[in-house]
């Protein structure tokens, strides 16, 4: 079976949050969801954190990945 999408566990992420948040949940399946939060808070940071640094690079002419800089901020460039 494939991963769920980032767009799937945040989905997920969400609606733990909007269970924990309700509160209508005994203690021990709130811990169980939380714990859930947590693991899928970490897999989107790391997924995030992987695009950002996949859109920093750019390749050059040759193939080869050198990393993106941006221009200067001034209003006048």
């Amino acid at each position: 079976m494939a991963e769920p999408t980032f767009e799937q566990n945040l989905e997920a992420l969400n609606t733990i949050v909007t269970n924990l948040e309700q509160g209508d949940i005994p203690l021990e399946q709130a811990l169980t969801e939380f714990q859930k939060g947590v693991t899928l808070s970490k897999t989107l940071q790391d997924t995030l954190t992987h695009a950002e640094k996949t859109l920093t690079k750019m390749m050059a002419e040759n193939g080869t990945e050198v990393p993106f800089e941006e221009k200067g901020t001034d209003a006048d460039d």
